[in-house]
């Protein structure tokens, strides 16, 4: 198989009206708005990818440190290459998860929603570590068919170096969807394990992002005093001591 027709094609060409080029597209959105809606709990990178034919541009520089590229890589096929050996399968059964789920909230809503699973990939060393991949589309043609997309991976080793097998599909901006599957999908998942509420899982995801007691007050409309009672609350119903274990369970529990 070329790089130009990797494994991923097939899945994105499984429903009509998810992919297809087209000349006339939809502004995409800016580049502030779309880091703003990734977690930055790692070392990261991003980049844009033409789903038409899979190429690649925008790299961060750190995917080439990260991964040991000379040169910034031009097909998705180089990156798939990189994924661990045992998690190829669960990529592709992600991906088509994914489109599934987009398809059933309605792919008119795509450019304000963000998909997300974790991965492994392998280091400049040689060595595979766990990443944490989003997506967030970005140009869409007048029909609707899914153009362009920024994927940012995160590296989160460090946090959740065990893949739970969850993938996210969350609203971004004007949306707050957010849905959570489990692979294999015959296996028991919890929706809300520890008992968290809505609100508190909101928390989490802006921790995740970065966001200060203040900034979390001002995003959510609340008190600074409601937000650390909620963060108390989460630290306690988790049985986390601080808030970079509490982001390593998220990821696990597939919060994020």
């Amino acid at each position: 198989m070329s790089k130009n027709q990797h494994l991923l094609i097939k899945v994105w060409n499984t429903h009509p009206g998810f992919l297809k080029s087209e000349s006339q597209v939809y502004r995409s959105p800016s580049i502030d708005k779309i880091m703003a809606e990734i977690f930055s709990v790692g070392e990261y990178y991003h980049y844009t990818i033409h789903l038409p034919d899979s190429s690649l541009s925008n790299h961060h520089p750190n995917l080439g440190k990260m991964h040991g590229f000379e040169a910034p890589p031009q097909n998705l096929g180089d990156i798939i290459e990189l994924v661990h050996p045992d998690d190829i399968n669960f990529v592709q059964e992600a991906e088509l998860m994914t489109v599934e789920k987009m398809k059933e909230i309605g792919f008119e809503h795509m450019m304000h929603l963000k998909s997300s699973y974790c991965f492994r990939m392998r280091m400049a060393s040689g060595a595979y570590e766990m990443f944490h991949h989003q997506s967030i589309p970005t140009v869409r043609s007048e029909e609707g068919e899914f153009l362009e997309a920024v994927n940012i991976h995160t590296h989160i080793h460090h946090l959740a170096p065990k893949n739970n097998y969850h993938v996210v599909v969350s609203g971004i901006g004007e949306r707050n969807d957010f849905h959570k599957m489990q692979w294999p999908p015959n296996l028991e998942l919890h929706s809300k394990p520890h008992g968290l509420s809505r609100r508190e899982t909101e928390i989490i995801a802006l921790l995740a992002k970065g966001f200060n007691t203040m900034q979390i007050s001002e995003r959510l409309c609340i008190s600074i005093h409601t937000v650390r009672t909620h963060r108390k609350n989460i630290l306690q119903k988790t049985k986390c001591r601080n808030s970079s274990e509490l982001i390593g369970k998220a990821f696990e529990g597939g919060y994020l």
